[in-house]
């Protein structure tokens, strides 16, 4: 959950208007990696919107995460041109290395792992996004390589 300073700062960075309300998810979204309760129904009574409304829009894009996610993102592309390059395989290899499988979240929140359906970067299949940055020609060793310099980089082998 977010400080209420830091709401009000959000809020008029985008003027306090309800047109705005996907910037605002969006700003929410990349402060904490997930859009908690609490937050949305201040920014709810803040912008005199209806909380139906809310959640409408919340689930209905995918970008959006009414659960809480780790630090870091990684996304396994499972698209067509991905899957015939062997994007099952290294999906099993990132399920290992992290201890979760796709759609799950570690419980230190340190590393949610998501598959998708299409990326966009086909020609660069199979394609691993790492905390929004593209690996593409992935393999099973490339992806175990990738966790392994971020958990490094973190200070210790878990990542925690």
């Amino acid at each position: 959950m977010l400080e209420t300073a830091t709401l009000e700062q959000i809020l008029e960075r985008h003027e306090r208007d309800p047109a705005n309300i996907i910037a605002i998810l969006q700003d929410i979204q990349t402060e904490v990696n997930w859009l908690p309760e609490e937050d949305l129904r201040y920014v709810c009574a803040e912008l005199e919107i209806p909380p139906s409304k809310m959640m409408a829009l919340a689930t209905f894009y995918r970008a959006f995460s009414l659960k809480p996610r780790g630090k870091h993102i990684v996304q396994a592309c499972l698209g067509t041109a991905c899957h015939v390059r062997g994007a099952v395989r290294i999906l099993g290899a990132i399920e290992r290395d992290l201890g979760i499988e796709g759609g799950q979240t570690d419980e230190d929140l340190q590393w949610t792992l998501e598959t998708v359906g299409c990326l966009g970067a086909c020609a660069l299949g199979p394609i691993v996004v790492v905390d929004g940055e593209y690996h593409g020609q992935m393999t099973s060793a490339k992806a175990t390589r990738v966790l392994q310099r971020i958990k490094k980089a973190e200070g210790n082998g878990s990542g925690a």
